[in-house]
């Protein structure tokens, strides 16, 4: 499909937070205190990313985003300009599918299916009316990950080099310092740099603000 807010591709971006779940058997937590570039160069070498546990209902999936290159600018500073990319029928032949963003007052009310449950994310966005601001479990708390787009695929996601689309990296001195092995067996075509990235936006802005 050729439009500009549609991607054919999913992509995981790697953090250098900390869990949200610190329960033992939440499987992230062996990479905590880890930098993000050092988490994704552990992705690659393992081929594989580990399911983390959600921070609403603590079920475990990995989570990847939709967002076009015009977002992921905006994407990269909440979690990181580090990230592993892979094409939409890939990630759906591993039992991965889009996110289901539901209003809380609706979201309570359910008895979840297990699996479903781990694709399901509670929906209360800040213009919520001010009657609902207190709502429940909810409280004064606004959740909107709408824009994120997101795809979960609900276990651990398992990939041969082959299966990866494009890695993203920061700039220039990551790409010279990132494992030489890794870049062998990967290519070195499919890395993209998020600098490149935003010089091209400050250099040719897809929409100018008038000042």
């Amino acid at each position: 499909m050729d439009r500009p807010d549609f991607s054919s591709y999913l992509a995981h971006f790697t953090v250098g937070r900390q869990p949200f779940s610190k329960a033992h058997d939440n499987p992230t937590l062996q990479f905590k205190g880890m930098k993000a570039i050092d988490r994704l160069e552990s992705i690659l070498k393992s081929k594989k990313i580990f399911a983390s546990r959600l921070p609403w209902n603590n079920k475990q999936a990995v989570c990847l985003t939709e967002c076009p290159w015009g977002s992921l600018l905006a994407h990269a500073k909440t979690y990181s300009p580090y990230g592993v990319g892979f094409k939409k029928e890939f990630v759906f032949s591993k039992a991965g599918g889009p996110a289901f963003y539901v209003r809380a007052d609706l979201y309570d009310k359910q008895q979840w299916d297990d699996e479903l449950h781990k694709f399901v994310t509670p929906f209360w966005p800040e213009y919520r009316p001010e009657a609902l601001k207190n709502f429940g479990v909810m409280k004064d708390r606004t959740v909107d990950y709408s824009h994120e787009r997101e795809w979960r695929v609900p276990a651990d996601l398992e990939f041969e080099y082959e299966d990866i689309a494009f890695i993203v990296l920061n700039n220039y001195r990551d790409m010279a310092k990132f494992s030489k092995t890794l870049k062998d067996k990967i290519g070195r075509d499919k890395f993209l740099l998020m600098e490149n990235y935003k010089n091209i936006e400050r250099l040719w802005p897809l929409v100018k603000v008038e000042t």
